[in-house]
């Protein structure tokens, strides 16, 4: 591959994307917030297998953080993050925009806002008051600049990956939203920037998370449809690890709607969310 662009206006990036569609290239779209690791070149690798250009994107989108959470800590390390992607192999241009105004041009308080459906106050939404109508609002300022063919998510996310299907299809967005599966460490734990904040010994339980949610899941395959008590078993093990649990939750995995019974457990996902120290990690397995 050729020298990465590296871009910082909006003018820029649809050049950059109207000369690869003259030339009838397809593109993609990868969102992050910079810190990258192995989780967002995987979905980098997922997006070249699928489109003929890659662009990312590398912006800390100050809507989605609440009250008392991490923004100002977030760690902004572009200088390791554009040497990931060039070592990569799998980016043909970066955008990382030169201000807070060139995604929100009168300000944030002045910004035109998403207001995002109930599905957005569950979940992940129920605990961090405005999140995904934050999301929403820099996802879609990024898809009117760059105009891709495909949006690619992390399935880690999940909720977020279903609003954000959500968004595209009541808009008539003329884009394609893909989840790329979830990239974990040896032991289970899914890769996250997060994951910095665990001492050694937070690192150490982390996984149970996972092993919890998985556990619930082979329950749920095996025959089990009493979910409150796998919930409630499910709850009392992390607490035992050590986590504050937000939630654990069996969900219908296309709509993420509560299951009405006659769901097939291939139809469902469990999904969590716990804090461990300063950690909030969240997961997922689809059953």
């Amino acid at each position: 591959m050729s020298e990465i662009i590296n871009t910082a206006t909006v003018a820029s990036v649809r050049e950059i994307v109207g000369d690869w569609r003259a030339s009838h290239r397809s593109v993609a779209l990868v969102p992050t917030m910079g810190n990258i690791h192995a989780g967002h070149i995987s979905l980098t690798e997922f997006a070249h297998e699928l489109a003929d250009r890659v662009l990312m994107t590398i912006f800390v989108n100050p809507t989605q953080f609440g009250a008392g959470e991490d923004l100002e800590n977030y760690p902004r390390t572009l200088k390791q993050d554009m040497a990931a992607v060039k070592a990569a192999g799998t980016v043909h241009a970066v955008f990382v925009p030169k201000s807070i105004k060139a995604i929100y041009p009168y300000g944030i308080d002045e910004a035109i806002q998403v207001n995002m459906p109930p599905l957005s106050r569950e979940l992940c939404g129920a605990f961090r008051p405005g999140h995904f109508d934050g999301v929403a609002s820099v996802v879609l300022r990024l898809l009117n600049i760059a105009q891709p063919d495909l949006l690619i998510l992390g399935e880690k996310d999940y909720q977020q990956l279903v609003l954000m299907e959500r968004l595209v299809s009541d808009l008539r967005l003329p884009v394609s939203v893909l989840g790329a599966p979830t990239e974990r460490h040896a032991d289970g734990l899914a890769l996250s920037s997060r994951n910095r904040y665990l001492s050694d010994d937070e690192r150490v339980r982390a996984p149970t998370l996972h092993a919890t949610l998985a556990g619930v899941g082979n329950a749920i395959r095996e025959g089990e449809r009493n979910y409150a008590i796998l919930l409630e078993h499910a709850k009392h093990k992390l607490e035992a690890a050590g986590f504050a649990v937000d939630y654990v939750e069996v969900r219908d995995a296309k709509d993420l709607s509560v299951p009405n019974g006659r769901q097939a457990p291939r139809e469902l996902i469990v999904l969590g969310a716990a804090r461990i120290g300063s950690a909030r990690l969240i997961d997922n397995v689809r059953i």
